[in-house]
């Protein structure tokens, strides 16, 4: 079958490095983005002599000349108000979600240990049973530390992304007196943290994980491995609750905020006079960042995990060819050099300096990371992967070259694109199907609703035929090992997708601190233009996720069958088809869940508002406070309560299927809300 070029111990160097330098370049861009200070003290401005573009300009002096101290204290005001609510959400929603990840744990150790009723004693091996495996006991209990590692790790990503999303907003804001351009490196830096530091910690926490099981399973590869595919579940088990329990925080505020605000009371959007205008910009960050950072990171553990434990019991981990078995880890480590490469480009090769150069710099972010992984992908395939080889394809060994692997992986890199930029031609003001929908409201909100809905539907299309088309040139060339590192060529440059989708809600936010500080219009204004660029790439950036999210189910789905020795799903078998309905149903019974929350939690903000702006004397004339905190309170105590049914049904339906109907039956659910579930997220 042939030898690798890179060595094992070439391999074992390569992937923490890797992770290290995307840890040290995400703290380089933290530090830039800290010399910029949120305080009124002219400190060391006159030692600057007069370095104009630097980061030494001192940021209270407008362009005009003005020097207003008072305007930088209430940025730091604002910042502060912002950052305590979104940790404060945060926190309460992680002391909720820690008792789910202690409880699942558990279900985890005793589901996986009493199989074999807890045996201490080894056991052949599944798939090759000729050989001895680890006991049980040791499967159940590594399982649950992997599961424990990736739940962790997501949970620090997202909390981490909060952070220097809530550090960024304020100085975005200073830096916009300076001019556009010098507002955009900032976003994007503090973007690039966030992206960075998540794939970074990902790979570098899966590597040492891999490492740290190996003292103990030795050869037993399959074994190891399959441990291993915890750290995926536990990364997708915490986006879960962060995706929903932020979306619901973010989404009630913005309705309470927009509807009361500027329907009813005809103010500007994030005017200080606004009750829900700090729970407004609260949920920007625990919705947009922290919830996206951990479905990333799912997405991401997940689609690695597959790949591996499939490669397990392929060529790769029968002749314990390690270098070709951490392909997708080398993979990864590529991604993260290729996206430092790409990001120099938007904060040090080119210079923004009008608002129409935002959009195209965001977008050639993703073509310039596209194409340069494209090259990558090809190395890595070249040295870390034998010419030949053989992948586990349902109970046989395919026969795959490395030249279709790389394929593989291309043709999921390049679907992501694809996706990223038919998301945006739905969701962007610039082209027809958005101009369409706004050209509808004047006839009243009824043809704009029905114009929006048939935009929703007809935006699944493309999208759809990519996804297809992924699966079809994945799975002929490489079966279901093929659609994984399809799926992980999609998040392969997820620190630059990342980058811009951190972009978006910095810059929302700091569109709102300048006008919640009294900043001149002019300034609202480059913070607008910033926000509306993000606004649009941040789809892109969902693109990815969707995509991605969908061969990655399908991976899983392939591992679960092969696992359960189920050769094929009938559909005429009457257990199967009723579990193809169920599971095409639970999509919809999940969004019905989230949306009857958003409603929810809208209600209690919407009469909260109206009660502030009723009873308040001189609310309304600028002469009182509102009260901020009353509203982060409503936000926060409704998700984290609403949350809690629509993770449960998630969670505990595969138990329960599984558990009651069997093994075909839970097929049936899983091949449903799989083919619906991409449907209704497009």
């Amino acid at each position: 079958m042939g030898s690798t070029v890179l060595s094992d111990l070439a391999t074992e160097i390569v992937v923490p490095v890797c992770a290290v330098i995307g840890i040290v370049f995400s703290l380089i861009q933290w530090f830039l983005v800290s010399r910029i200070k949120v305080s009124p003290d002219r400190h060391s401005s006159s030692s600057n002599n007069g370095k104009g573009a630097g980061y030494g300009d001192y940021l209270i002096e407008e362009e005009e000349g003005l020097n207003d101290h008072n305007v930088v204290v209430k940025c730091a005001e604002i910042q502060n108000a912002i950052s305590e609510g979104a940790t404060s959400f945060l926190f309460t929603e992680y002391q909720y979600v820690g008792v789910f990840m202690v409880a699942f744990a558990i279900l985890i150790f005793l589901f996986l240990g009493s199989v074999k009723g807890f045996s201490t004693k080894s056991q052949a091996c599944t798939y090759n049973p000729q050989e001895m495996c680890k006991p049980a006991l040791a499967t159940a209990i590594f399982s649950t530390v992997s599961f424990t590692l990736g739940a962790v790790t997501s949970v620090v990503s997202g909390f981490l992304g909060m952070k220097i999303a809530t550090y960024a907003n304020a100085r975005t804001t200073l830096e916009a007196r300076k001019g556009v351009g010098k507002a955009f490196i900032v976003a994007f830096r503090s973007g690039a943290v966030m992206g960075f530091m998540l794939a970074a910690n990902g790979l570098l926490v899966l590597y040492i994980a891999i490492n740290l099981f190996k003292l103990y399973y030795g050869d037993d590869w399959e074994g190891l491995f399959e441990a291993i595919t915890g750290y995926g579940l536990g990364g997708s088990s915490m986006a879960l609750f962060g995706r929903v329990g932020g979306g619901i925080y973010t989404k009630a505020a913005d309705v309470g905020a927009d509807l009361v605000g500027k329907v009813e009371r005809n103010i500007p959007e994030d005017d200080p006079r606004n009750p829900a205008v700090i729970a407004d910009n609260v949920g920007d960050n625990v919705g947009d960042i922290a919830g996206m950072g951990s479905d990333l990171f799912g997405s991401y553990a997940e689609s690695s995990c597959a790949a591996l434990v499939v490669a397990s019991i392929s060529s790769f981990g029968i002749n314990h060819d390690f270098t070709a078995m951490c392909y997708p880890l080398l993979v990864s480590s590529m991604g993260i050099l290729v996206c430092l490469i790409t990001t120099l480009f938007a904060t040090d090769f080119f210079e923004i300096k009008a608002v129409k150069e935002i959009e195209p710099a965001l977008k050639k972010q993703l073509i310039i990371s596209t194409v340069l992984m494209t090259v990558g992908v090809a190395i890595v395939s070249w040295i870390a992967l034998p010419s030949s080889f053989t992948i586990f394809n349902f109970g046989s060994q395919k026969v795959v070259k490395n030249w279709q692997l790389f394929l593989c992986v291309g043709v999921g890199l390049w679907a992501g694109l694809i996706i990223g930029f038919v998301t945006e031609y739905y969701t962007s003001n610039a082209y027809s199907p958005v101009q369409d929908v706004a050209d509808s409201c004047r006839t009243g909100a009824a043809t704009n609703v029905i114009f929006g809905l048939a935009l929703g539907y007809k935006s699944v299309i493309i999208p759809i035929f990519a996804i297809a088309v992924s699966i079809f040139v994945s799975f002929s060339f490489a079966a279901m090992y093929g659609i994984a590192v399809a799926a992980l060529g999609m998040l392969s440059t997820i620190a630059t997708g990342l980058a811009i989708d951190a972009y978006g809600p910095i810059s929302d936010n700091a569109g709102g601190i300048a006008e919640m500080a009294g900043m001149s219009h002019r300034i609202r204004e480059r913070t607008d233009a910033l926000d509306a660029a993000g606004n649009t790439t941040a789809a892109i950036g969902k693109g990815f996720a969707i995509g991605s999210a969908a061969l990655v189910s399908l991976a899983l789905f392939g591992a679960f069958v092969s696992r359960a020795s189920i050769s094929t799903v009938d559909v005429l078998t009457p257990k199967v088809f009723i579990g193809l309905l169920v599971g095409a149903m639970l999509p919809y019974w999940f969004s019905a869940m989230t949306m009857k929350s958003v409603g929810s939690a809208a209600l209690k903000m919407v009469e909260e508002v109206r009660r502030q702006f009723n009873t308040i004397p001189g609310l309304m004339e600028g002469l009182a406070k509102p009260d901020y905190a009353t509203c982060v309170k409503i936000s926060t105590d409704a998700s984290i309560k609403e949350m809690i049914p629509p993770g449960a049904l998630v969670m505990l339906t595969p138990l329960i299927v599984g558990t009651f109907f069997g093994v075909e039956t839970l097929s049936g659910v899983l091949a449903g809300s799989l083919v619906s579930g991409v449907q209704v997220i497009s």
